[in-house]
């Protein structure tokens, strides 16, 4: 049986969550719906929805590293936006994030997130060393 790893960058603000930020289990790891907070819990990008994305990809790339994995091993990603007409600054976004291995990817609306100033939450799974080929 794989062990169970809980991955938790060292983000003041996520201690009191009772969430990990990703779990590893074998070569997998599972990260959290990730959002534009910064590692003290602060909101990056107001309600510019390109700045948020970036934060938001920025903070699955730190769970990814707490594992041992790249943006590169990243397989499927799920993102949670709240205005479906800013999903070209979101498209925009994780084409910077993934310029080379292109994940699976589903994008689904909703009218608000855990705070209603975010704009955009996106989960992952990832493959360790799949990326490197």
């Amino acid at each position: 049986m794989a062990d169970r790893e809980e991955l938790n960058p060292d983000w003041p603000w996520a201690a009191d969550f009772r969430i990990a930020q990703g779990v590893r289990v074998g070569d997998t790891i599972h990260v959290s719906g990730q959002v534009a907070f910064d590692a003290h819990g602060e909101l990056v990008g107001g309600d510019d929805m390109f700045a948020q994305a970036v934060q938001t990809f920025k903070n699955i790339e730190a769970v990814l590293e707490e594992g041992g994995a790249t943006m590169e091993d990243v397989v499927k990603i799920l993102a949670f936006l709240t205005d479906i007409d800013c999903y070209a600054d979101y498209a925009r976004a994780r084409a910077v994030a993934f310029p080379n291995n292109i994940p699976a990817s589903a994008t689904v609306t909703t009218p608000v997130l855990v705070n209603p100033d975010l704009l955009v939450e996106v989960e992952a799974v990832a493959v360790i060393g799949c990326g490197t080929g």
